[in-house]
C-alpha cells in the first residue's frame, strides 16, 4: 500500500467533527476493528500466494517486520480508517476512492456490478466466454483438447519427476520453464530476483511460456510453482495449454523440496511448514482452475505415473 494511504496528510483527531467518532480508536473490550482485520487477511493470503515470507515482504516493501506483522493482526494505521470513511461519506467503493482499474470507466462500473453477485462457476464461464470473444484462443474447451499439456503445482509435486517421463511416454518435447527463464536471463532464478526482482522474474516468466507455446504444439511443460501469481500469464496458460494440477501433502512437499537441496522461499523462515502451508493455502483457488487433478502422494512413483498416463491419454484421445 502506497505510503499517501498509509500516512494520510492532514487528519487530526482534533479537527475530527462532534458527530463523526474518532477513526482509529480502539473498540471496546480490547476488539479489534473488523475493516483492519479484512484488511490484515488481504495481506497475508497475497503474501502467502506469492510465496514470501514476512521478512521478505517487509524487506521488499521497505517497512520494518514489526509495522507489517502489525498490519496482518489488525493494528494496522488508522488513515485507511479515515479513507474508508472519506468512501461512505462520498457513497462510493474505498475500491473506487484509491483509483482499482475495475472503477476506471463507466464500462468498467458496470461490468463489475454485473459480475458481484456471480458464484466461482459462472465466473469461470464468463471468463471463458471473454476469453473466447476476444480471440485468446483455446479457453472453452470446445473441440480436442491442446496438446501442450501444463503441469502445475507447487515445488515438490512431482512436476519435473513426471513430467520428463510423460513426455517421454508422449513423445513430446519436455519444457522447464524455470530453466528457460534462467536461458533468457543469463543468470539463476535467485540472481534475477535479486538483482532485478520480482517484475523482472515475472516478465521472463511471461516470455519463456510464450516461447514454448509459439515453438512447440505438443510438449509437458512444468511450470514454476507461482506463476499462478500473475493473472495475465496463467490466462495465457489456461488459454493454450491443458493444464493439470499435481497435488501433494504438505509433508511431502517439505521432504522432496529438501531431497532436492532446495528450501526457497523457506529457507530463512523459522516455520516453514507453516509458511508452506499457507503457501498452498493461497494459491489452491488458482490451481484448482485446471483442467485435471492429481494427488501425487496418494501412491508411490510407479502408480502415480501410470495414473497421469491414463488421465492425459484420455483426455487427448490418444491409445493406450
Amino acid at each position: 500500500m502506497s505510503s499517501n494511504i498509509m500516512h494520510f496528510s492532514g487528519y487530526s483527531p482534533a479537527t475530527t467533527s462532534p458527530a463523526v467518532p474518532v477513526v482509529g480508536a480502539e473498540p471496546p473490550d480490547g476488539a479489534k476493528n473488523p475493516s483492519l482485520l479484512a484488511l490484515g487477511d488481504r495481506v497475508r493470503r497475497l503474501r502467502a500466494r506469492r510465496g514470501m515470507t514476512r521478512k521478505a515482504l517487509a524487506v521488499a516493501a521497505g517497512v520494518s517486520e514489526r509495522h507489517l506483522a502489525n498490519l496482518e493482526y489488525g493494528i494496522g494505521n488508522a488513515s485507511f480508517l479515515v479513507l474508508q470513511q472519506v468512501s461512505v461519506a462520498l457513497q462510493c467503493s474505498l475500491a473506487e476512492l484509491i483509483g482499482d482499474v475495475s472503477t476506471a470507466s463507466p464500462e468498467w462500473l458496470l461490468l463489475r456490478e454485473l459480475l458481484t453477485s456471480c458464484d466461482e462457476t459462472m465466473l469461470r464461464r464468463v471468463r471463458i466466454a471473454v476469453s473466447d470473444l476476444l480471440g485468446k484462443g483455446g479457453a472453452s474447451g470446445v473441440g480436442p483438447r491442446s496438446h501442450r499439456l501444463a503441469l502445475i503445482g507447487l515445488r515438490g509435486a512431482g512436476k519435473s519427476t513426471l513430467g520428463q517421463r510423460l513426455a517421454d511416454d508422449l513423445g513430446f518435447a519436455f519444457v522447464e520453464l524455470s530453466r528457460e527463464i534462467e536461458k533468457f536471463a543469463g543468470c539463476s532464478i535467485a540472481e534475477i530476483q535479486s538483482l532485478y526482482g520480482q517484475s523482472a522474474y515475472r516478465r521472463y516468466e511471461r516470455r519463456a511460456l510464450e516461447e514454448a507455446i509459439q515453438i512447440h504444439p505438443e510438449a509437458v511443460i512444468a511450470t514454476p510453482g507461482g506463476m499462478v501469481s500473475d493473472a495475465a500469464t496463467f490466462n495465457l496458460l489456461l488459454a493454450h495449454c491443458t493444464t493439470l494440477w499435481l497435488q501433494a501433502d504438505p509433508q511431502d512437499h517439505m521432504q522432496r523440496v529438501t531431497a532436492q537441496g532446495d528450501l526457497r522461499p523457506m529457507a530463512a523462515s523459522k516455520e516453514a511448514m507453516e509458511d508452506l502451508r499457507q503457501i498452498l493455502a493461497g494459491r489452491a483457488a488458482f490451481y484448482s482452475q485446471a483442467d485435471f487433478r492429481l494427488d501425487t502422494s496418494a501412491a508411490p512413483l510407479e502408480p502415480t505415473f501410470q495414473a497421469l498416463r491414463t488421465m492425459v491419454r484420455e483426455a487427448l484421445q490418444l491409445p493406450a
